[in-house]
């Protein structure tokens, strides 16, 4: 039986979560579900953002559903960012973040793409410094993230039917840092072919010629795997092509653990109105069902539902409740 610790965050993923809870539930009726503290409302609460009972809570489950978080746009001692956080302490080293054409929000009909960034490392590895007339950010590639990520990017290709690996990068400039990913990304779909058999076609692309092309034919691109900041960039340029970043679900994946969420943010000027779209999160759901519990039949019910739900021309500002139980009719 699949168990998911639901942290809902603050603003609006109090509202959109449990709706998204709500259409698992229905597709998965023994889904068992917990609740858990997270996010800047906690940290005024406890003084911590995320307690050990709620990390404690993800582990146990294997899965967890995360909302959105209010952080402050000033420094403030001992906060540290909910979401980072989650992805350091339980090594969610992959983020997830597939891109389609939807009915009726997207402006094109044939994108179909799954962008693989690394999470743990690259620009975001915290390593700065500043002597206040100079300031440092280390930027850090190893081989054994490398490798760990090409192996999720891997396995996701041969389990979701995928054909094409672009590795983005910018080892013209970076020869020894984006040309260790490069290479180890490389290496790994090469002995991948000659252990299993398995292999399809592995292109490359500097990073300012994969924006361009992103923008100019996102249907040229099938799955990317690229570093933490380039793909933190990309995936937000590309989730234009599925309706925006209000549209967009995702998953941070480890070993033992993944957590997805909806990329949008806690939007505090429409907290508690009831008109937040929830599709995102609902999304980020069949994401789980997909992925961690391996219920392809769950998630297309889903996806199935949201496309028909969009297709219908719905109106987005209906409110979460009606597009909920739009999804939850066409199911």
């Amino acid at each position: 039986m699949p168990k998911l610790c639901v942290l809902a965050g603050d603003g609006i993923g109090q509202e959109v979560i449990p709706a998204a809870v709500e259409v698992l539930q229905a597709v998965i009726p023994d889904l068992e579900v917990i609740t858990a503290e997270a996010g800047w409302e906690c940290f005024m609460k406890y003084g911590t953002s995320l307690p050990e009972e709620s990390l404690e809570a993800v582990r146990i489950c294997g899965a967890g559903l995360f909302g959105a978080v209010s952080s402050p746009s000033y420094r403030v001692e001992g906060y540290r960012s909910t979401i980072l956080t989650l992805r350091q302490e339980l090594g969610l080293y992959a983020n997830i973040r597939p891109v389609r054409s939807w009915p009726t929000v997207s402006p094109g009909n044939d994108v179909d793409m799954i962008i693989v960034r690394e999470n743990s490392e690259g620009l975001y590895s915290g390593r700065e410094r500043s002597d206040g007339e100079t300031a440092i950010a280390e930027r850090v590639i190893t081989r054994e993230a490398s490798q760990r990520i090409a192996a999720r990017a891997l396995e996701l290709a041969r389990n979701l039917g995928r054909e094409r690996l672009t590795i983005v990068h910018k080892a013209n400039v970076l020869p020894l840092s984006d040309g260790l990913f490069r290479d180890c990304v490389r290496e790994m779909v090469e002995n991948s072919a000659a252990k299993n058999g398995f292999a399809f076609v592995v292109d490359e692309l500097l990073i300012d010629v994969a924006a361009l092309k992103l923008l100019a034919q996102p249907e040229l691109f099938d799955m990317i795997i690229t570093t933490n900041l380039f793909g933190d960039i990309l995936s937000d340029a590309a989730s234009y092509w599925g309706g925006g970043l209000g549209m967009a679900p995702s998953v941070n994946w480890g070993d033992a653990v993944a957590i997805a969420e909806p990329v949008h943010g806690s939007a505090p000027d429409i907290a508690g109105k009831g008109i937040a779209n929830p599709i995102a999160a609902i999304l980020s759901a069949a994401l789980l069902a997909r992925l961690v519990w391996q219920n392809k039949m769950a998630a297309e019910r889903i996806e199935s539902a949201v496309f028909d739900t969009l297709a219908s021309n719905i109106d987005l500002s209906a409110g979460t409740a009606a597009i909920t139980e739009a999804i939850l009719k066409r199911l």
